[in-house]
């Protein structure tokens, strides 16, 4: 079962207004903090005043302060709607003269004439308190402190609070909103482009549609188109390829079905011999015919995006594949020939398919001239270097010069057998390595001459000469 994956939207929106939140806990932190101070500074002041109403009770006494307050303005000090005011007044070696007992002590020193603010616990709940210290003539400082709860400081400090959140709330709302319409609409293009691909048939392999695809999914969908192109470029030639294979293959496979039926019912030896001859015949044009169909596959340019080049030598090579034709040669009698440079002619290509190109032509050559006839192979160093083949074969019309390199097409007339693919097979060669062929008469005006123009390298290259060799 597949686990689900979190999808763009949710990253988006996680990434878009997980940091708003963020925002705003951390200006609510801050507000209360700041909220807080300005709720101690107001009432601090507050604190502060009766403090020194407390001290304007203070006397010296006979060995000691004392402290004598009236009830009635202990009474009205006391008196608060919100809050509960505590005091408690002290000599410097602890005596409480008045007040509260259970007040707790300042944290630290007071200096005469410094209030100190500070955070107590009285009866079980948090109070503000103000130590304040008066100095008397002859006799120990007097201290005294005022403390109240902190519900009016807490009413303060929340109202501040949602006076500055609740607006700022409001408004992260509002962004976060835009953010996921905003985030649904930016992603519509990519919604009706799923949709666009998933509703395709498997058959479909037209460009996908990008006038309304975000500049950052272009290059995903070219790549996609890209992907498309190659993907229905193999597929024709699959298609092609299994077609002109089927094409080809019925005739002499329907062929050799006959033969063996007619040698089954032979009961006469010598003919069964030559139905035996025949279908080994059969067999062997059924061969070579497959062995071209494979080796046009192989080298279809639809089906090979690309090839590794190596740095070869051009007339070393078609000199070694003209020797291997000599017998061939001989037994047809044909005169072949090569005419090649004394030095090195250099060119980038694939030597198993130059190979084949080569002997492709002089199969072609050697095929198709007449009893006695003449083959040269020539490579001609140049701007362009040049492998051309010239036989004394019947002269192949003007008009038929373009469509002679077409797959399956053989010229009107001729009784040689073949399957007219060796020159498709080496035009698509001749593609791979950026090279063109021409088909002209020979110089001599009997036969014909194709030439192969490869790119130059850097060569080395001599005069030339000719060598026969049958």
């Amino acid at each position: 079962m597949r686990s689900r994956r979190p999808t763009l939207q949710k990253k988006l929106l996680a990434w878009l207004l997980g940091p708003l939140l963020g925002l705003l806990i951390v200006d609510t932190l801050v507000t209360y903090s700041t909220s807080s101070g300005f709720s101690n500074q107001a009432y601090d002041r507050s604190l502060e005043e009766m403090a020194r109403e407390v001290l304007v009770h203070v006397r010296p006494g006979a060995a000691r302060p004392v402290f004598e307050m009236p009830a009635e303005a202990e009474r009205i000090l006391r008196v608060d709607q919100d809050d509960r005011i505590f005091f408690r007044v002290s000599t410097g070696d602890g005596a409480v003269i008045g007040g509260d007992p259970a007040l707790p002590m300042p944290p630290s020193p007071v200096q005469p004439g410094t209030p100190l603010f500070y955070d107590a616990m009285l009866h079980g709940e948090p109070v503000r308190v103000v130590a304040t210290k008066m100095a008397l003539d002859g006799q120990p400082p007097a201290l005294v402190q005022v403390a109240e709860t902190l519900n009016r400081r807490t009413r303060l400090t929340r109202d501040i609070l949602a006076s500055v959140f609740l607006p700022q709330l409001l408004l992260i709302l509002c962004a976060s909103a835009a953010v996921y319409f905003g985030v649904r609409q930016g992603l519509l293009p990519l919604q009706r482009l799923r949709r666009a691909v998933s509703a395709r048939s498997h058959l479909d392999l037209s460009p996908i549609e990008a006038s309304n695809v975000p500049g950052e999914v272009m290059p995903l969908v070219d790549e996609v188109n890209d992907l498309l192109r190659r993907l229905g470029t193999t597929l024709n030639f699959q298609n092609r390829f299994i077609a002109d294979a089927a094409h080809q293959l019925r005739t002499p496979v329907a062929g050799m079905k006959a033969q063996i039926e007619l040698a089954l019912r032979e009961t006469d030896r010598a003919r069964l011999q030559h139905s035996i001859g025949q279908l080994y015949h059969s067999a062997d044009r059924l061969s070579r015919l497959v062995s071209q169909l494979l080796s046009l596959a192989r080298n279809e340019p639809g089906a090979v995006e690309s090839i590794a080049l190596e740095t070869l030598d051009l007339n070393a090579l078609a000199l070694e594949v003209t020797m291997e034709w000599v017998p061939e040669a001989l037994r047809r009698n044909v005169d072949l020939g090569f005419d090649g440079a004394d030095g090195e002619v250099i060119i980038h290509g694939d030597a198993h398919r130059l190979r084949e190109l080569i002997n492709n032509l002089i199969d072609n050559a050697v095929r198709y001239s007449q009893d006695m006839g003449s083959v040269t192979v020539r490579v001609l160093p140049g701007e362009q270097h040049q492998l051309s083949i010239s036989d004394d074969g019947p002269r192949i019309p003007v008009e038929e010069r373009e469509r002679i390199f077409q797959r399956f097409h053989r010229l009107l007339g001729s009784h040689v057998d073949g399957s007219g693919l060796g020159l498709a097979i080496v035009s698509e060669i001749a593609a791979l390595h950026k090279a063109h062929i021409t088909l002209e008469e020979d110089l001599d005006g009997v036969g014909n001459t194709f030439t192969v123009f490869f790119p130059a390298s850097r060569e080395r290259h001599g005069e030339g000469g000719k060598t026969d060799y049958a």
